[in-house]
């Protein structure tokens, strides 16, 4: 048996956050590596627990998840983390600069949970996925 998926879970929303914590915490094939409520300590976390993939919400305080995104996945970073976009927001300026910043994949929050599973599991091999509603109308 192969090691779970260590998942960092990045959203300011508790609610959220906890409901995320939850769905992922439940498979047999995936672990929470931690939880927070900005970009700042995303970023830290990320750094010291080292996840397969971090679900990055994009708006949040202290450090917006774009930029958390660039300081984890962006051009330059010896050590780039798998980062998963996970937001309310559908537009089409977040998408791409998520995906300019490194992001490996964008899911909108309205997705079930499985898809919100598949994606880690996509994302975590190195693939990248964008929210099947995303790719339709780009």
């Amino acid at each position: 048996m192969s090691a779970p998926i260590r998942v960092l879970v990045c959203d300011d929303q508790m609610l959220i956050r906890t409901g995320l914590v939850t769905i992922i915490g439940a498979q047999p094939d995936m672990e929470v590596a931690g939880e927070c409520g900005d970009g700042r300590t995303g970023v830290e976390l990320a750094r010291t627990v080292r996840p397969d993939v971090v679900l990055m919400d994009i708006r949040m305080p202290v450090l917006d998840g774009l930029e958390a995104t660039r300081l984890l996945a962006g051009a330059g970073v010896a050590h780039p983390v798998k980062v998963l976009v996970v937001t309310t927001f559908n537009l089409d300026e977040y998408v791409y600069e998520a995906l300019r910043a490194g992001a490996s994949g964008f899911l909108l929050k309205d997705a079930p949970p499985d898809r919100l599973l598949h994606g880690i599991r996509t994302v975590a091999t190195g693939a990248a996925l964008l929210d099947p509603d995303v790719t339709r109308r780009l």
